[in-house]
């Protein structure tokens, strides 16, 4: 068999279906993992390295930040109860009370302030998924009158609620 030279038709029909096919099929995404942190983990810093000043930290407002971000956790343990036992519970109001983003954020900015700069580099990304994670919750809590909330929409909240769980053990394990 002889090897026919290839057209410009024929090339570019070739071309096209290499680029096509390299840039549209999916590939598996791969995020640096460093040590103790990277893909994987939110923390960019371990809690036991953290520098605190005590006496900040025994101050006041930040005593009493602390003792509220212990209550959001109780509040989103709660919430997952609720869903655990009725899983249509509109959890909205109880998520804009309990979980308020704006004294929510104020709480964990002033505990922050009780923290070195590096600490602060890792509390800032978890308040950061915190914040994310709350207001996600609320869009995923919305639904129709009369419609049944799904499986998979439950899952999202319970796995919502799941990661806020974890994000104030992480927080609260700085101090």
């Amino acid at each position: 068999m002889k090897n026919e030279p290839t057209s410009r038709l024929q090339f570019i029909q070739q071309s096209a279906a290499a680029v096509t096919a390299f840039t549209l099929l999916p590939n598996p995404a791969n995020a640096a993992k460093y040590g103790a942190f990277g893909a994987g983990s939110p923390e960019v810093l371990d809690p036991k390295s953290a520098i605190i000043d005590d006496e900040i930290l025994a101050s006041a407002p930040v005593q009493k930040a602390v003792a509220a971000v212990k209550e959001y956790k109780a509040a989103a343990e709660s919430l997952t109860a609720t869903l655990g036992k009725d899983s249509q519970a509109d959890i909205g109001p109880s998520v804009r009370k309990n979980l308020d983003l704006v004294q929510l954020r104020q709480d964990l900015n002033t505990l922050n302030t009780a923290f070195d700069e590096d600490t602060q580099r890792g509390t800032d990304r978890l308040v950061r998924l915190i914040m994310q994670d709350v207001t996600e919750l609320e869009t995923a809590n919305k639904q129709k009158p009369g419609v049944q909330r799904s499986e998979k929409r439950l899952d999202i909240m319970v796995g919502k609620l799941q990661k806020l769980n974890k994000a104030f053990s992480d927080y609260l394990a700085f101090v």
